[in-house]
């Protein structure tokens, strides 16, 4: 499979272009994947939080509680258990 790349010119602060370098150079990385790998987990962390969002808007509020309040099964057998 290939990933097709883009380029484009990115202005940082000196400071924060050292603070990369000597944090990629620490994780064994060059700063080029470390802002990549940055970039990725950012987009997860929005896209997780969009989704959850969504799925509470749809929620069914009425039936969580409903669920929530009703009578228990059989309680947890003592291997269930964590201790």
């Amino acid at each position: 499979m290939t990933t097709r790349t883009s380029t484009f010119p990115l202005r940082l602060p000196a400071s924060m272009k050292a603070a990369l370098e000597k944090i990629s150079e620490r994780d064994g990385t060059s700063m080029n994947q470390f802002l990549v790998i940055a970039a990725a987990e950012k987009i997860a962390a929005m896209e997780t939080e969009r989704f959850f969002a969504e799925r509470s808007r749809r929620a069914d509020r009425k039936a969580f509680r409903r669920i929530l309040s009703r009578k228990g099964g059989e309680p947890p057998r003592p291997d269930d258990r964590i201790d």
